[in-house]
């Protein structure tokens, strides 16, 4: 397998390297769906580190509704059982430079908001879970530091109201909290009209408990996403992803990439964001004397529509990038395909290969969707794990997989697969599709898409999607700035693409030498 990871010519980020994660997702270790096999098996597909996340406890759930809080009980009951099987599983996945995991659990807290706690190897005690405060969390975890284990307590969907499972600002310290899950499933937590509002049953977002929030009080925290998926399924596309760079993929050197909050969120693609201010990548903190050399290297997985630079939380500086750049002769960029729609609740199994005549595929990018259910009762099914592909050679791939339809007609739930080619524009790209064939050209696909469907009526439909040349999902910016009237300022870059997808870089700290 060939996966997407992207280095980045700006200072500060020589020797790293972009890895993809989900370090906080679910599956029926604990409530969820789907076996922990089923998860790992699912984020191996498309992802280079996850960690499947089982629900621990929550000291102040309230008795009401009674069947809500039985189901959360039986899910920690759950993995309380299971807490054995689950470590030796996160063990023996682990596979240097190949696939990274971590061994997690959630704390719930309406006074403190969620967390999830990390161990930086596959095996680590549950009995932390008990403490019903965050400080006593955070001292439970300091004795685990003391037989020789790292630990790590980020909070996630940190936008719901402040003692509504909403992060509390007052009681952050970034001792055991480097980062902050910006986005996943229940959106973006960034700032109040960010990208990715909240719609799940827990509310709306809290400006209080906003990430800007949090950095205007002070607080000094990166970036990640991760999808909270609930059906075994680490990665599902769109939901959130944990990008690092990082020196390589082990747990050392992904675990030193997040602590010193070299991390960007991102909500779907493998997009690269990488930014330096005077030298110093994202996460840093760093001291001016004068103008502040703001850089910025974006490569996305689709057309760029606009990045913006943030600097306390107001945007100085936008670049819009709509417009499509002029055509080669020869194309480098991004092809891909789609599949699904239909009635809702059939499934339809996809067995799709292929062929690029005349070009050659330098990386895959599969955006593969899992299951969105969250209720016991809810989308029950026999197997979690109903995808696998395949690259066979420079020109070819197979992708089997399954789609049921999309559940509403705003939820995507569509299985896609992105190649990365350079090519003639007159290439082919040849699609069979459960045993016939289609075919466009790179030309084709650069005016737009084209369809194809597996019957009549309402029937399961296949797309060649939009190719997309580099050079319209490319950025390369550079601006100086002399800073605010703070003591200290921080920014930021939010990326957004035409298709809908964003990424969020860390912050970067910067301060006035002559202050």
């Amino acid at each position: 397998m060939t996966f997407v990871r992207r280095g980045s010519g700006l200072p500060g980020y020589e020797g790293l390297t972009t890895f993809a994660g989900d370090i906080h997702n679910h599956c029926g270790i604990s409530y969820g769906h789907g076996s922990i096999d089923d998860a790992y098996r699912n984020a191996r597909l498309q992802l280079d580190f996850a960690s499947v996340t089982g629900h621990a406890a929550w000291h102040d759930m309230p008795d009401e509704p009674a069947h809500v809080a039985e189901y959360h009980r039986r899910g920690f009951a759950r993995l309380r059982e299971h807490w054995g099987e689950v470590q030796d599983f996160t063990e023996e996945v682990n596979n240097p430079h190949s696939f990274v995991s971590f061994l997690s659990f959630e704390w719930h807290s309406l006074a403190y908001g969620d967390h999830c706690v990390y161990y930086d190897t596959g095996r680590g005690p549950l009995d932390p879970s008990n403490a019903n405060d965050l400080p006593s969390l955070r001292r439970a975890l300091r004795d685990v530091r003391l037989r020789g284990a790292d630990a790590m307590v980020l909070p996630h969907h940190i936008g719901y109201r402040s003692g509504r499972r909403g992060v509390n600002w007052d009681a952050y310290t970034e001792e055991f909290s480097p980062v902050v899950e910006l986005v996943s499933m229940h959106g973006s937590g960034e700032h109040h009209d960010s990208p990715r509002p909240y719609l799940h049953t827990m509310g709306p977002r809290d400006i209080g408990s906003t990430a800007t929030t949090g950095l205007a009080r002070g607080g000094r925290f990166g970036f990640i996403g991760s999808t909270d998926h609930h059906s075994a399924h680490p990665g599902s596309y769109g939901h959130g992803l944990a990008m690092v760079w990082a020196e390589d993929l082990t747990r050392e050197s992904i675990w030193q990439a997040i602590r010193q909050r070299r991390t960007y969120a991102a909500t779907g693609g493998r997009i690269m964001l990488a930014t330096s201010i005077n030298g110093a990548p994202m996460g840093s903190t760093v001291v001016a004397n004068g103008e502040r050399r703001i850089l910025v290297d974006v490569r996305g997985g689709n057309a760029l529509d606009r990045v913006e630079i943030i600097r306390n939380g107001e945007v100085i500086a936008r670049n819009e990038l709509a417009t499509a750049a002029a055509r080669d002769a020869d194309f480098s960029g991004i092809v891909s395909v789609a599949m699904g729609w239909g009635e809702v609740g059939i499934p339809v199994d996809w067995d799709v290969e292929l062929e690029l005549r005349g070009g050659r595929i330098d990386a895959v990018e599969p955006r593969l969707h899992g299951y969105d259910t969250l209720a016991d009762q809810a989308g029950e099914t026999d197997k979690y794990s109903f995808s696998a592909w395949e690259q066979r050679d420079e020109r070819t791939i197979r992708l089997r997989t399954r789609t049921r339809g999309n559940p509403t007609v705003s939820t995507d739930a569509t299985q896609r697969l992105a190649v990365h080619v350079s090519a003639d524009r007159n290439a082919e790209l040849v699609a069979t599709v459960n045993g016939r064939e289609f075919t466009a050209t790179i030309t084709d696909m650069l005016d737009g898409p084209h369809v194809h469907y597996l019957g009549g009526f309402l029937s399961g439909a296949f797309a060649f999607e939009k190719a997309v040349q580099n050079t319209d999902a490319s950025l390369q910016w550079e601006i100086s700035d002399k800073g605010g009237r703070t003591s200290e300022d921080w920014y930021y870059v939010r990326v957004s693409q035409v298709d809908d997808q964003h990424a969020w870089s860390s912050p970067i700290w910067v301060s006035d030498a002559s202050a």
